[in-house]
């Protein structure tokens, strides 16, 4: 099984020969040249932006400083990687608004924004030197012990070569000691590079990586329990609708076909005149029953889809309703019931109250999201409370972690938008879309 951190890699027989140690000497050099630049570009921004403060000129630079741990924690999450390939998230959240104003805004009042500050200056004071040291002790001084002999014949002149300048080499027998010696440094000090970065990691992690609240989550789970109920409430719908389809539907066509085939051989009189009877109510219930499937859930949009299922429903409802969905694939099975059943509960109201000559259903897949706009030309002025039906749809909406919006001013026109969060998929052996 292949290591994901520096601590299962340690723990390996074979860290030696592995590429690890290589990757932790590369995370501790590397922390060098970036410490150096961000400890210059904080001074220099410190010392600029505090001279220039008097004649506001230097405020930006300021701001700018106490925003300079975004991209050293940008930088960090990405370098951690050589040690650690677990993600280190990114904890800020997307601004509400598009600019640079609700931008700064939103990084300003993140703690997140703070805490990665307080890293930069902690980087560029402290971390980069210690990782200069590491690196010097830790690969520098095994690498110059083996390098003795060579140091001997060109330096020294196969006479005397100070080494590290920490004791002289005199003798060829003393500097193959030494190499010896830088070998097995080597091979010790391996394991200390990969302790120190490892705890390098570690710290970055602590500091930089999403934190999470207990609040933030037992709101997750709870998140996670509405979205587990609903898929539970849909799958005992499924199981109900193909019940009935296959079990009380068919019988109701057997006892229809029974009857019928009984009341072309009774003789006329009374018993026909009863079988007849029977058979009409047996085809009323028949069709109840399919109209309660319907209701359920329709087998089109199991079928084929969302787009085709608003459509089946368009061609059923009393005011003829244009439809414009752009989907590309099938969406998950809750998120394409909610989107259904707002779509017809809406449609049912633009029949039912609105007044209105025509209506339209436009939406499609964007940016993450299934939007469905339906609109009427009615006389406006409806409600999402009052018995319409909407309170309850827009309360699964809100399950799945969409909203639903009521436009209906006095005159029209109503315009009612959902929004679902949700990902495409192919399902296996679907023909949607061919």
């Amino acid at each position: 099984m292949r290591s994901r951190t520096v601590w299962q890699a340690l723990a390996r027989p074979d860290f030696l020969l592995s590429p690890w140690p290589w990757r932790c000497a590369g995370y501790l050099l590397s922390g060098v040249p970036a410490g150096v630049v961000v400890l210059v570009v904080a001074v220099v921004l410190g010392v600029v932006g505090g001279v220039l403060a008097p004649v506001l000129i230097g405020l930006p630079l300021l701001a700018a400083l106490a925003l300079g741990g975004l991209p050293v924690a940008a930088l960090e999450r990405r370098r951690t990687r050589l040690v650690d390939a677990r993600p280190l998230t990114d904890p800020h959240r997307r601004p509400a608004e598009a600019g640079l104003w609700p931008w700064v805004r939103t990084r300003c009042q993140e703690r997140a924004t703070w805490r990665e500050l307080g890293y930069a200056l902690l980087f560029a004071l402290v971390l980069w030197p210690l990782d200069a040291l590491a690196f010097a002790f830790g690969a520098g001084l095994p690498v110059v012990l083996i390098g003795t002999p060579v140091a001997l014949a060109t330096w020294g002149d196969g006479q005397e070569v100070r080494v590290a300048k920490l004791w002289t080499v005199t003798t060829w027998p003393a500097a193959a000691g030494s190499a010896v010696l830088g070998v097995l440094l080597l091979a010790v000090c391996c394991y200390g590079l990969g302790v120190i970065a490892g705890a390098r990691a570690e710290l970055a992690r602590v500091l930089l990586a999403e934190r999470a609240s207990p609040l933030d989550r037992r709101v997750t789970e709870l998140a996670s329990s509405r979205v587990r109920l609903v898929d539970a409430f849909e799958a005992e719908r499924r199981r109900i609708e193909r019940d009935l389809h296959d079990g009380a539907q068919q019988r109701l066509v057997a006892l229809t076909m029974t009857l019928g085939l009984a009341r072309l051989d009774a003789p006329p009189g009374p018993v026909a005149d009863r079988l007849d009877t029977a058979h009409r109510e047996a085809s009323l219930a028949l069709e109840s029953l399919r109209e309660l499937i319907q209701g359920i859930h329709p087998r089109v949009l199991t079928d084929y889809g969302l787009a085709a299922a608003v459509t089946d429903a368009a061609d059923r409802s009393a005011v003829p309703v244009d439809v414009t969905l752009e989907l590309a694939g099938r969406l998950p099975e809750a998120v394409e019931a909610a989107a259904y059943f707002v779509v017809c509960e809406a449609l049912a109201n633009v029949a039912r109250h609105s007044g209105a000559n025509r209506a339209s259903v436009d939406g499609g897949y964007r940016a993450g999201r299934l939007v469905v706009e339906i609109e009427d030309d009615g006389v406006g002025g409806a409600r999402s409370d009052g018995g319409s039906g909407l309170t309850g749809l827009a309360d699964r909406v809100s399950v799945l972690g969409g909203r639903l919006a009521l436009f209906s001013p006095q005159g029209g026109p109503t315009r009612l938008r959902v929004e679902i969060p949700c990902t495409p998929y192919e399902p296996p052996g679907n023909s949607y879309g061919k």
